[in-house]
């Protein structure tokens, strides 16, 4: 009896120390899965309406990375549409877009994540449209044939997950910043 006691209290110690290894594991690599997911939605997400409001992309791709119901209430973004962009007299061909996120914790379970992210332009290759450049140079300048330089901001998103996949649900704005982007 002594001998079959001690063999089930090894079976049983190692198999707790397994159990307690694979849920470890489990939840690391659904941590990873999930913050990949999340990085992915933001910095691609953020990049495309950036890329909305100043090129007049198509806002049909936005979907992927938005709700629905955030896309109808973003200023900047229905701005853009109506031609209120201080981007519309440009012809915008790229961007430099940067995201920086800060640390946030999921479990594997929880469909809402909470992160603050700050967005910055620190480049816009872009020039005047040939029909508005010398209207724009009278009012402004040489430096209005170049397009404004994007207000770098510090935002708290809010992400959900829907039939397994991370939208951003909502964005508030916590602090413009000084640098824009530089």
């Amino acid at each position: 009896m002594k001998y079959l006691r001690r063999f089930l209290g090894f079976v049983f110690s190692h198999l707790l120390v397994l159990v307690l290894v694979l849920s470890l594991m489990t939840v690391a690599f659904y941590y990873a899965m999930n913050l990949t997911n999340i990085q992915v939605v933001v910095k691609d997400g953020m990049a495309r309406r950036a890329q909305v409001i100043m090129m007049e992309e198509d806002t049909a791709e936005l979907n992927k990375y938005f709700q629905r119901t955030f896309l109808e209430h973003d200023t900047a973004l229905i701005a853009a549409l109506q031609g209120a962009s201080p981007y519309r007299d440009y012809n915008v061909r790229g961007i430099d877009h940067r995201i920086d996120m800060g640390f946030f914790w999921l479990w594997p379970w929880d469909d809402t994540a909470r992160l603050e992210i700050v967005e910055r332009i620190p480049s816009i290759d872009g020039r005047a449209k040939a029909a508005k450049a010398d209207q724009l140079v009278a009012e402004g300048g040489a430096s209005a044939l170049y397009p404004p330089q994007w207000q770098s901001c510090r935002y708290r998103a809010v992400l959900v997950r829907e039939n397994g996949q991370w939208r951003i649900r909502s964005l508030s704005l916590m602090e413009e910043l000084e640098d824009n982007g530089r």
